[in-house]
């Protein structure tokens, strides 16, 4: 088996939903040794929750499956008073935990960050939040979407006379969850010089925030939101061409390029009249709309290869499974799949960073609720007898065969 670069880390992960999973499954897929607590018969919130009224194999969730790949299941009552005795010992030997539970609510049960550095000085404990863990926002559901809102990425986005437009995917939780995985690989790093743990927390706010850094400086230093374009350009610093254009069977994506090589594929010269900066800025909704009356009649593939051939940055407008089956993204083997005991084969984005020496793979499905409940507790010296008593007092469960 080739070599994993996380291969002698393991991760205790009481996370949900998504932020806290897409960074376990990140560590995971790098040979992390994720052990994911779950409540009994319910198991993630995101099982019981899917796109379109739609489940895999008729059961299973598409949100669930696609953040929890590579980890073992246990299923445990958190409030059982065996769960610290269970917890605990796993916990003496853990390197990470991860949770995003709402602040405080994990360390009222026992599981804080002082409940685990007490049984292991080492350990490295990560909180994910919305919004930070005090504040006027405390009791608020710290969700992606209201944070899109609050950041300033959903009134950047979309046309001016509209209204303002979210990112279609969970994007304030996967810049989290890189943000989690960036503390706690440094924060182990660390720990093989000083020999010692620490907290990490990282909240949805602060990151979003950060991954805005060129508009936030923009607007704070020169005292001045932007205005989004009635005609969409892509970007509300951007001037035009920058936007997104309609052909005769789709849509096209210009970015930053040269505007005379634009008007000189397009054929139409009295464009050359708003070649100055002032103008293709202030005048770029009048530009869009004159640009895109003459786009509307190329085809996509004729536009693309014209525009391409004088080094114009432009490409094709995709829907997710067109994405999937672009003609790169097979190159890159970028879509894989797994095998599922009740979804069946489940095609998946494949892990993104690649590695020479210790590549990522895809080794396991996402788990049942509690499939690995009796191989963790042995792993980490609970003999038979214990677990049986476990599972009979409720303490723990174990996921039925598929």
């Amino acid at each position: 088996m080739t070599e994993k670069a996380l291969a002698d880390v393991t991760v205790l992960d009481f996370s949900h939903l998504l932020q806290g999973p897409f960074c376990t499954q990140l560590l995971a897929d790098m040979g992390a040794n994720v052990i994911k607590v779950e409540r009994p018969g319910q198991g993630d919130l995101f099982r019981t929750m899917t796109f379109n009224n739609r489940w895999l194999g008729g059961s299973e969730s598409p949100n669930f499956l696609a953040w929890n790949r590579n980890k073992r299941s246990i299923a445990v009552d958190l409030k059982s008073p065996d769960a610290k005795t269970i917890l605990y010992r796993i916990g003496e030997r853990a390197d990470v935990v991860v949770q995003n539970f709402r602040p405080g609510v994990l360390a009222k049960l026992g599981f804080g960050y002082d409940d685990f550095r007490r049984i292991n000085p080492r350990i490295i404990y990560c909180s994910g939040s919305g919004y930070g863990e005090s504040g006027p926002y405390l009791s608020r559901p710290g969700q992606d979407m209201l944070i899109q809102g609050l950041t300033g990425i959903a009134a950047a986005t979309g046309r001016g006379d509209g209204p303002p437009v979210p990112v279609g995917a969970g994007f304030s939780d996967q810049v989290g969850a890189m943000n989690m995985v960036y503390g706690i690989l440094s924060a182990l790093y660390w720990r093989e010089r000083s020999g010692r743990g620490q907290e990490i927390k990282v909240d949805l706010l602060s990151g979003m925030l950060a991954h805005q850094g060129q508009e936030m400086l923009m607007a704070m230093n020169f005292g001045m939101d932007f205005k989004r374009a009635n005609s969409g350009i892509g970007h509300p610093g951007m001037e035009a061409p920058f936007g997104v254009y309609p052909t005769s069977d789709g849509w096209v994506t210009i970015a930053m390029s040269p505007y005379r090589k634009l008007v000189s594929v397009l054929g139409d010269e009295s464009l050359l009249s708003y070649d100055n900066p002032k103008d293709l800025f202030e005048k770029r909704d009048e530009i869009w709309e004159k640009i895109a009356a003459l786009t509307k009649s190329w085809t996509t593939s004729d536009l693309m290869q014209a525009m391409l051939a004088v080094d114009i940055w432009c490409g094709e407008v995709k829907t997710h499974l067109e994405a999937a089956d672009d003609p790169q993204v097979r190159h890159m083997n970028a879509i894989m799949a797994y095998h599922h005991p009740k979804a069946g084969r489940v095609k998946v984005v494949a892990p993104a960073v690649k590695m020479s020496e210790t590549p990522a793979s895809i080794e396991r499905s996402a788990p049942m609720i509690g499939e690995h409940t009796s191989e963790i507790l042995a792993e980490f010296g609970f003999s038979a007898q214990e677990t049986r008593a476990f599972l009979a007092g409720g303490a723990v469960s174990q996921a039925e065969p598929a």
